[in-house]
């Protein structure tokens, strides 16, 4: 069913005809020029403290860091976590990530695909991370598949220092102009803020409640 076809079926419903030119005026116009919000002043500081800020909420949320000079020093930072966590060498990465130098740890087995149930462990690309709470934006892609968000029970994420933005608005801005005349958008788009948690149970906190219980992020140092 077509996009019209399920909007005609929605006015049908609601008895309601068209809109009238002017209210689609309006309404294209308000698409058109992504009007923001109000942002909040704890995002609105420069470049370096927005970094430290984008870190601070990561742990505060439960997550983990580790900042690298360059990204060819991803597969060794990969290959000590792994050892420090005792989770297996073979894992599943980003299509997009294959590129790194795997080579240089023989040690270890990238697969680039999308996860698998049985994964328990995984890298994907992070496309940006927002200050103002920690969070990373996490687009579906072919070369990003989105079950590497969700299924295994470790997740690392890699993301450049440069893809860190002060708001949310920011971080849509720049997927907005990831695509073609500034429009493109995504099947799926993740925000993920610390790993999987709930507390629906007596209060109690339980990670890894609807995805991974551990996030782990590898921030490439190259501004």
């Amino acid at each position: 069913m077509s996009r019209q076809a399920i909007l005609d079926s929605i006015r049908r419903g609601l008895r309601r005809g068209p809109l009238p030119a002017d209210q689609r005026a309006m309404l294209e116009g308000r698409l058109a020029a992504h009007p923001r919000q109000l942002i909040p002043a704890r995002s609105r500081v420069p470049r370096p403290e927005q970094i430290a800020l984008f870190l601070r909420n990561l742990e505060k949320e439960f997550a983990t860091f580790e900042r690298l000079a360059d990204a060819a020093a991803v597969p060794g930072a990969v290959a000590a976590y792994l050892a420090r966590h005792n989770l297996p060498s073979r894992f599943a990465i980003a299509p997009m990530l294959a590129d790194l130098p795997w080579a240089d740890r023989p040690m270890l087995t990238p697969e680039a695909r999308r996860a698998h149930p049985d994964d328990l462990v995984c890298l994907t690309h992070g496309f940006a991370g927002i200050a103002e709470t920690g969070t990373l934006m996490l687009p579906s892609d072919p070369a990003r598949p989105t079950t590497l968000n969700l299924l295994p029970d470790t997740a690392m994420v890699l993301l450049r220092a440069s893809d860190i933005v002060g708001a949310y608005e920011e971080a849509w801005d720049r997927l907005r102009a990831a695509g073609p005349q500034g429009v493109w958008m995504p099947r799926n788009v993740m925000l993920v803020t610390g790993p999987s948690r709930s507390a629906d149970i007596e209060q109690t906190l339980e990670l890894g409640a609807h995805g991974p219980r551990r996030l782990h992020v590898l921030l490439v140092d190259d501004e």
